[in-house]
């Protein structure tokens, strides 16, 4: 039994006037409903006829009685809002298009240190960019196609903009800027490049994917950016420096080597060698 309210209209109290619309559905009868703008467009009221009525089911309900006509009223004002609101749909930023499962978006100074400390011996290529940088938005396609090729490869997003201290910590002052990590090795290279020298990051990538092995753990940063990171009010990350292990003092007397007494000087005269002994 769905129906169009073709001649409803919304009027205007304060300007003496009424604006016809159109197009709203619902499933029963409302004919001679009025519907009620006030001038703000912030809220909206139902008036109607002391004969107004509708049919639910197989009884009647009489609209007159405002608690009983509340429930219909509120459906027809959903569905008016789904008529008149702009439906415009959410943007897709260009740093987002493309993105591969293999690319994350670092969140904070702290997730950046353990992305890399949990990657193990993959390769991790940490790209640092900025919405507003023309360069790092021309190169972002090809970046997707790189990670989309190298799905063993884990790539890290630092946007400039959002981390501000934490790239000038790490030293980051040119864009789009990458640095590749891997295991033990930790930092291998770091560079800026565009598609103009996209080859620079074609030949890194190539030379640095390669299958190995590296022995021990994972290095992650450098200890000085660590230190620069740690000591930076505006961030929060949880480093400590590693102290220096002390030698014990029988480690020192044994490493501690001992000069003879006489140590030979080999003296080159003409074709003949002569070996002098020189007291210590």
């Amino acid at each position: 039994m769905a129906e169009v309210l073709s001649k409803s209209k919304l009027l205007f109290p304060s300007e003496g006037r009424s604006v016809s619309f159109s197009g709203m559905r619902r499933s029963n009868s409302l004919a001679g409903l009025h519907l009620t703008l006030s001038p703000s467009f912030q809220s909206l009221r139902f008036s109607s006829s002391s004969s107004f009525s509708s049919s639910i089911g197989n009884g009647g309900v009489a609209l007159g009685d405002w608690s009983r006509r509340r429930p219909l009223e509120r459906n027809a004002i959903d569905s008016l809002h789904a008529k008149m609101s702009l439906r415009i749909g959410k943007s897709v930023k260009w740093w987002e298009k493309g993105l591969q499962p293999n690319m994350k978006e670092v969140q904070s100074a702290q997730d950046l240190v353990d992305s890399l400390l949990n990657a193990d011996n993959k390769l991790v290529i940490v790209d640092f960019y900025s919405p507003g940088c023309g360069g790092c938005k021309a190169l972002h396609p090809k970046i997707c196609q790189f990670a989309e090729l190298n799905p063993d490869v884990l790539f890290l997003q630092v946007n400039y903009e959002e981390h501000k201290s934490m790239c000038y910590s790490l030293n980051v002052h040119v864009l789009p800027f990458f640095r590749f990590y891997r295991g033990a090795h930790g930092r291998l290279c770091s560079f800026s490049c565009t598609n103009a020298t996209i080859k620079k990051f074609k030949d890194a990538l190539a030379k640095h994917s390669t299958d190995r092995c590296s022995l021990g753990p994972a290095k992650g940063l450098e200890e000085s950016e660590l230190l620069s990171l740690a000591a930076n009010k505006d961030l929060s990350v949880d480093y400590n420096k590693k102290p220096m292990p002390v030698p014990a003092p029988d480690d020192v007397a044994e490493a501690t080597p001992i000069s003879p007494m006489f140590s030979p000087t080999r003296v080159l005269k003409g074709s003949e060698d002569k070996v002098f002994s020189k007291v210590g």
